[in-house]
């Protein structure tokens, strides 16, 4: 058996008195039954400085073991950006799109960075020049109407990604990257549903409001945000697979600013309103 070298993130450790343990890539010990196969020889099949120099029955099942387990390394590696579709549109608070813009160029992407005036552009707008994705990151909440025409990008073939802030919260909504995917209205539209203060909320969205000091994005901050809409977009534009949890393209993120702790929650497009059916007579 050739591959049996640890996968990356997964770790044999000698436990004094109960043999060997593995921590897995979640973090979690399992203790490891050896049977009669000598510590010191699958230590050094694992490490993959050695292989096996002649049958050994009892090491090669606990190698099998390893390896239907999903501990052993050979795994394909994450495909490089295409380079037909390198093209990402960036617009916003220059706060976040400038280290998004340096995270996807290091991962094969051409950011180009657009200016906008604050009102909605239309879709030709933002799909000038065809680009791959648009991404759009806000340090502020969503002005009503602003990401309404970006909706449609995705009925254009253009990947859709965005985030933004409100106070102290950021949201990293789904990609969408196909009609029917998550939008921005769906996701104010599931908000809205899930909490009793719809109505402060909504508000809240459609301003004016009053605070005190500006919260301002830090460096760690910022750099977080950009780097899940990074991971979120190279994932889908390289068909490399979602990580563990929910997909991206039904996964709202919440980022506590002040803690760095992110969330997940589920959300689902928003089915259109049948219309009122006519009345008889």
């Amino acid at each position: 058996m050739s591959r049996s070298q640890l996968a990356p993130g997964v770790e044999v450790v000698a436990v004094p008195g109960r043999g060997l343990a593995v921590r897995t890539v979640e973090g979690e010990f399992l203790s490891v039954r050896t049977g009669d196969a000598d510590e010191d020889a699958l230590l050094s099949r694992l490490s993959g400085t050695t292989t096996a120099a002649e049958p050994d029955g009892e090491l090669n099942r606990i190698v099998r073991a390893f390896e239907g387990a999903g501990y052993l390394a050979g795994e394909p590696q994450r495909p490089r950006w295409p380079a037909d579709r390198r093209d990402i549109r960036l617009l916003g608070d220059a706060v976040l799109t400038e280290p998004l813009a340096v995270l996807l160029r290091a991962l094969g992407a051409e950011p180009r960075t657009a200016v906008h005036s604050g009102t909605s552009p239309s879709p030709d707008d933002l799909s000038a020049g065809d680009p791959a994705a648009v991404v759009w990151c806000l340090d502020g909440p969503v002005p009503e109407g602003l990401w309404d025409a970006a909706d449609r990008l995705p009925e254009r073939g253009i990947a859709w990604l965005r985030c933004h802030r409100e106070g102290w919260q950021a949201y990293v909504e789904p990609l969408a990257a196909a009609a029917g995917d998550v939008t921005s209205a769906h996701v104010r539209a599931r908000r809205l549903a899930a909490t009793p203060a719809h109505r402060e909320l909504a508000a809240y969205w459609s301003g004016p409001r009053t605070s005190s000091a500006p919260v301002h994005l830090t460096a760690p901050a910022a750099g977080l945000l950009a780097a899940l809409l990074a991971d979120d977009l190279s994932r889908w534009i390289t068909g490399a697979p979602d990580a563990d949890g929910l997909p991206a393209r039904r996964r709202l993120r919440r980022v506590d600013l002040r803690t760095l702790t992110v969330t997940e929650h589920p959300v689902l497009p928003v089915p259109d309103v049948a219309p009122t059916p006519k009345q008889a007579g």
